[in-house]
This record gives C-alpha cells, structure tokens and sequence, in this order.
C-alpha cells in the first residue's frame, strides 16, 4: 500500500507540473485554482505515506536514501503551497519548483524502498531532530535556488528589453529579491540547527563533536557560503543577480552534500548511501 499513494503522490505531483507547464504557455487564472488543488492533494497522500510508513516501521520515516529523497520532496512541496497562499503574483513559480519535486519522488522510487533493520548508531532522539532540520533548511533553499533562477531570466530579460509574456508572468524583480532574502533567513536557521543537532548527535555516537567526515566537511562549506551570502546582504547590502548567482551555488552545493558525498565518498555517513 505505501508504494501504491507514493506512486499516487507522484502522478499527482506530475499532473501539477504538466499543468504549470500549460500554465507558462497559456497563462489562464483557472489553471493557476487546478495547480494549487492538485498539488494540496498530492501533499495530502504523500504525507499519508510517511504515517503509514511510521506505523509499519515503528520509527520515524528518514534513516535511508529512499526516505530522505522523498522527505525533502515533501519539505519542498509544503514550501511551495505555504508561498503559494501567501504571496499572489508568484505563481510561476510552480513550473520552476515542481520539476525538482518529481524528479526527487522518483529518485526515492529508484533507491531500495524496502524497510531495514535500524542501524544501532541511528538509534536516538537526535536523529529525527537533525533530519528534519537539516532538510527542512535544504527545502527552503530549493526554493531559493527556483527564484534565483527566475531573478536571473527576469534581470537577462529586462535588460535586453525583451519584453513579453514571460516578462509579464515573472514576479518584479524587487519581489524576487525580497523573497529569496525572507527564505535565506528561515533557510539558515534551520540549517545551523540541524549541524548544531547533528554535532549532538555524532557526540552521542561516535564519541566527538565533529570528525571531519566528508559529510560534516561539506555540510561546513555549505553552511559558510550561505553564512557569506546572509552577511553580505545584511552588512554590504548585497542583493540581486550577484546574491542570486550565490544561491544557487549554495544549492549545488546542498545537493553534493545530500547525494554526492553520500554515493560518491566513503565515511562515517555511508551507512545511508542506500539503506
């Protein structure tokens, strides 16, 4: 049954995407109500999965690649309907957002999915802690890296006085701007948190704060470059295409740290690389 709503989740999620898709190319307010719905829908099952997989595994769903991938889909996906209803004129920001949603759902879905016996060193409270912060932090600044892509078409479009449909879609440039600083301010936090929360936990299990594990090392990076780029906006007054450019660099980033020293490098974190 959970591999049934994960894979109603999806097509759900790709029915939303396919839609934004239509939306770019026929702007109509209806497709915008159908978006929204769909995607609430969606949620709704995919958050059913990590209930149901909660009660068959007796633990908080988020101990291996499977469930990380399709946690921070969901994290992603409560972001974007949160931003959706809050703020109106950024709604284009759907065909940018969702595709990542997929394609993460059907990563999770090409991983192992079975449940396996819980290492003994994941066994503790700060596990769920870290994770959720940590990829909590990860979501938001997906979402960061969507709108800085879109502040780069909109900045590359002005300038160029290539004023069209597109222009008239994309939100201003100084709501873009603003947005990617208010998501910086949650995003960070909630990364901090989850390496402070992780340090905790690396104590508890292998007897030291920080060891300089891959993992940790390039969590580290991360969290400086994201660090760098709040000082500057809030010291400097950095703003725009150079802090937009700096956001998506932190999300290439996040995503070698989530997938690539997990796949790629060997180390105290390995034991996630796939169950």
């Amino acid at each position: 049954m959970y591999l049934y709503i994960t894979i109603l989740a999806l097509a759900l999620y790709a029915i939303g995407m396919t839609l934004a898709f239509v939306y770019v190319a026929s702007p109509k307010p209806h497709y915008l109500k159908w978006i929204g719905k769909i995607l609430l829908i969606g949620f709704i099952f995919h958050t059913f999965t990590f209930l149901l997989r909660y009660y068959q595994a007796g633990r908080f769903p988020i101990t291996n690649l499977h469930e990380s991938l399709t946690f921070f889909a969901w994290g992603l996906t409560l972001f974007l309907l949160i931003l959706h209803y809050k703020y109106k004129g950024i709604s284009v920001l759907f065909s940018f957002a969702t595709p990542i949603v997929v394609l993460f759902l059907l990563l999770s879905l090409s991983v192992p999915t079975g449940l396996f016996p819980l290492a003994p060193i994941l066994k503790s409270i700060w596990l769920p802690i870290h994770v959720i912060l940590a990829f909590l932090g990860d979501a938001i600044f997906a979402l960061t890296f969507c709108i800085s892509i879109m502040y780069l078409i909109q900045e590359h479009r002005i300038k160029k006085k290539k004023i069209g449909k597109m222009t008239s879609l994309l939100p201003s440039l100084t709501l873009l701007d603003q947005l990617n600083y208010r998501l910086l301010t949650i995003g960070f936090p909630l990364l901090t948190l989850g390496i402070i929360t992780g340090s905790i936990w690396a104590e508890y299990a292998w007897g030291s704060y920080w060891s300089w594990d891959p993992k940790e090392t390039w969590s580290l990076i991360t969290w400086l470059v994201y660090a760098a780029l709040l000082h500057q906006r809030l010291t400097v007054g950095w703003r725009g295409k150079k802090a937009a450019w700096v956001a998506i660099i932190g999300f290439g980033l996040i995503l070698f740290t989530f997938l690539g020293v997990n796949l790629l490098l060997s180390g105290l974190h390995s034991y996630g690389r796939w169950s």
